[in-house]
């Protein structure tokens, strides 16, 4: 399983890894882009199945872990703040876990320590395989916008665009992704982003992660759901700029 991905930025720049979340592809960063790569490097991948990442079967989110830092060995890069929304925190969440020493900062958006029950995943990956993305795009854009967001049609396309197979892979990986015991042992500075809105990952499910990861910050974006940092660039690309500014761990 090799992870389609891309640089951006000042090549030697310090590198920030962006993931993105289930039935995005790495183009969900974009409205980060512009703030961002003025001072880093950035580095944005596709999730199995979405993008240009094949699909595969089979895999955990601490796989997808090992694969994220396979980039990093790939490209000869030894630390770097991390970024994700939803299952794209997950994995950092995992990262700074499995690879402390080599995550300098993360930010959490929208994401959790554990997402809805194996129950519900599981019905949505048979429901995917059995009849592909599109049955589940008018609930997808209720939890991931708020009422009359305007480009919320560019990102439902992504969510067709995704491989049954994939997505629902993905599905079965946060069936199974449980690391509420774990946020104590997180070492880097993290900045937990929730929407105020978000029906999908609450910002209860921000505090969880807020209280159990030592010294991380909370920020509740106003007028946003599940994809805050698309609906309010603003907003997220300040406190994210802002974090990674004054709370990039050095060694």
């Amino acid at each position: 399983m090799i992870l389609h991905h891309r640089l951006d930025g000042p090549p030697d720049a310090p590198v920030v890894v962006l993931g993105p979340s289930l039935g995005t592809t790495l183009d969900l960063w974009e409205p980060q882009l512009p703030a961002l790569t003025r001072t880093w490097r950035v580095l944005r991948y596709d999730l199995p199945g979405h993008g240009g990442s094949a699909a595969a079967s089979d895999f955990t989110v601490d796989d997808l872990a090992a694969e994220v830092l396979g980039l990093l060995d790939r490209h000869a890069v030894e630390t770097v703040a991390y970024g994700g929304v939803s299952l794209g925190g997950a994995v950092g969440t995992t990262l700074a876990l499995r690879a402390p020493d080599r995550v300098a900062s993360l930010v959490l958006c929208c994401t959790s320590a554990r997402f809805g029950t194996a129950e519900s995943w599981r019905e949505r990956a048979a429901l995917v395989r059995a009849e592909g993305t599109e049955p589940l795009t008018e609930a997808t854009s209720r939890r991931w916008f708020t009422a009359g967001f305007p480009d919320a049609g560019r990102y439902l396309d992504m969510l067709r665009g995704a491989d049954p197979e994939g997505y629902a892979a993905c599905c079965e990986a946060l069936a199974v992704f449980d690391v509420r015991d774990r946020l104590g042992d997180v070492r880097a500075p993290a900045l937990v982003i929730a929407g105020a809105e978000d029906p999908a990952t609450p910002p209860a499910h921000a505090e969880v992660l807020a209280r159990g990861i030592p010294d991380a910050e909370l920020l509740v974006v106003p007028g946003a759901a599940h994809l805050a940092t698309a609906e309010r660039p603003d907003v997220v690309n300040e406190a994210i700029t802002r974090h990674l500014t004054t709370r990039w761990r050095t060694a």
